[in-house]
Formats: structure tokens, C-alpha cells, sequence
């Protein structure tokens, strides 16, 4: 999982805003296989490692239903470390009987889709080997086949499912925005390269010659403005740099941009052209 480490820029953690602490942190913990790190009256924060946290869940007061049409998150994507620990989650999932959106084969990965409780988009999903890769000057293929779920469960190693593999970590964030020219601009200034385009209304962005750290689309949201405050969904996610020098440049970068910042002490946070909030950590 060398994308998501030194050297690269990629996003570690994604805190969500939800309708019900209880209810969302029954989801991911027993239909997703997530585990609890801390929790408070509003907030819980989840792992996979009982270290690091991937997801954040925070209840908020008057909390309103996301209408899909504004900008913010598309779905979080939780990557597993391999493919056999895939089949295990597919078959936990079918067993729950929880409804699912969607599997797919994307040549670079295959995936499975679902949403939480408030209708946050998830995406489980195994990369396969960077060497089968499809790579032409700096794009990489990709697709959106149907999966072969049954190639995939007979690739089970386990007969019970208990949680996620420790090894899980935040592969992606796919987000909702107004304008696909305007933030490739402002991601490009924190060091993502564009390694795929869907027409002009997706892209998929990356360092290191990864299929995609964050993914862009206006499918449902060109010209859209930021949900409003109460409305579940996005709240923020954190981009994180390899070391000080990294940082430092994308913030120049993104000042000559006309970028704002807010810093106390070492936590630093901007937003996108799109008003999603992102935390600059290291």
C-alpha cells in the first residue's frame, strides 16, 4: 500500500456528519466492520487497527437529509488489502441482507457499493495488481463493468466475518463539485495529477502514479452551491502531506490561488472551489 504513504499525498481520514450517533455507529461496526477508537455523546471516531482513525461520525442538532444535488461527498472508499479479504466483506454483506448499490469491476480494482443509514456513499474495494495495470502517457484505464461476484466469493478464506482487516485504510474520497476546471486547478496546487477523465464531467486525480486519491464529478452537481450546515453528509477530510516541505509548497501554491487558510497552532484547513473543507496534516 506504498500509494498511501512516503512519498505521496494522499487522504487518511473523513469525518461525516450524521442524523443518529447510535444508529450510524451500529452500521459500521456491524454491517461495515469498522471498531470504535473514542466515542463522546455526539461523535465517535472508527479504525480498522484500533490505532489510526479512518471515519469520524458527529451528530448534528436538526440534522436535515442530504438531496444529493449539491456539492460534497459522492462516497468514501474504504481499500482492503487484498482480494480474498473483499470476498469475506461481500459475503458478510449478503448474509446481513443490508442493501447494496452496486458492485463493479473498474480493471484497476473491483468494488462493492453501499450507503449509510443518512445516505452517505461508501465503496468497499480491493486494488489489483498495479502491474495489470492499463498506463498511457500518465492515464490509467479505467472502467465501470459489472463485478463477477461469483469469481470474487470463491476467493473466501474465512468462514466468519469479524471486522475489516486491520490493514484497511481511506484508499479514496469521491466528491461532488460545481466545476471540474476549477478544482483540478485547486488540486493540482496540492499536488494531484490527473490520471483519468469520464467526458467533462469526472476526474479522477492522484500522486504517485496511483489510480485515484480523490475522484471529481458534476453528474449531479455543475454549478451547485454547498449543502447548508444541518444537512448530513460531508463534513471535512484530511489530505496528508509526507512532511513540512510538501505542505509548505501546496500552501504557497494554493495562496497564489487567492486561497484562505485557518490555522491554529499546527492544524491547518482550507476549502475547494466547491466549499468542501480540507485538513492539511502531515
Amino acid at each position: 500500500m506504498s500509494f498511501h504513504g512516503q512519498p505521496n499525498t494522499f487522504v487518511s481520514e473523513v469525518h461525516l456528519k450524521i442524523s443518529n450517533l447510535t444508529k450510524s455507529v451500529q452500521f459500521y461496526t456491524d454491517i461495515i466492520g469498522l471498531q470504535i477508537l473514542s466515542r463522546s455523546d455526539d461523535k465517535a471516531s472508527l479504525t480498522a487497527d484500533g490505532v489510526n482513525t479512518l471515519v469520524v461520525l458527529e451528530e448534528i442538532d436538526n440534522a436535515i437529509v442530504n438531496t444529493g444535488r449539491n456539492t460534497g461527498l459522492y462516497h468514501i472508499a474504504l481499500l482492503l488489502p487484498n482480494r480474498p479479504q473483499l470476498a469475506n466483506t461481500l459475503y458478510h454483506l449478503l448474509e446481513t441482507r443490508y442493501p447494496l448499490q452496486g458492485a463493479s469491476d473498474h480493471l484497476v480494482s473491483e468494488a462493492i457499493y453501499l450507503a449509510d443509514p443518512d445516505g452517505n456513499g461508501i465503496e468497499i474495494y480491493a486494488d489489483r495488481p498495479e502491474e495489470t495495470w492499463k498506463k498511457y502517457d500518465g492515464t490509467i484505464e479505467m472502467a465501470t463493468n459489472p463485478l463477477n461476484a461469483e469469481d470474487l466469493l470463491a476467493q473466501r478464506d474465512t468462514e466468519s466475518f469479524v471486522s475489516l482487516p486491520p490493514e484497511t485504510i481511506m484508499g479514496h474520497i469521491h466528491l461532488q463539485v460545481s466545476s471540474i476546471k476549477e478544482s483540478e486547478e485547486f488540486y493540482q496546487a496540492l499536488g494531484f495529477h490527473a490520471v483519468n477523465r469520464y467526458g467533462l464531467q469526472a476526474l479522477f486525480i492522484s500522486t504517485g502514479g496511483y489510480h485515484h486519491h480523490i475522484g471529481l464529478n458534476t453528474w449531479n452537481s455543475a454549478g451547485a452551491s454547498a449543502p447548508s450546515e444541518n444537512e448530513v453528509g460531508l463534513k471535512t477530510f484530511t489530505v496528508k502531506f509526507p512532511n513540512e516541505e510538501a505542505r509548505n509548497l501546496a500552501i504557497k501554491n494554493l495562496k497564489t490561488l487567492g486561497t484562505e487558510f485557518t490555522q491554529k497552532e499546527n492544524h491547518i484547513s482550507t476549502f475547494d472551489p466547491s466549499k468542501n473543507v480540507i485538513l492539511l496534516a502531515i
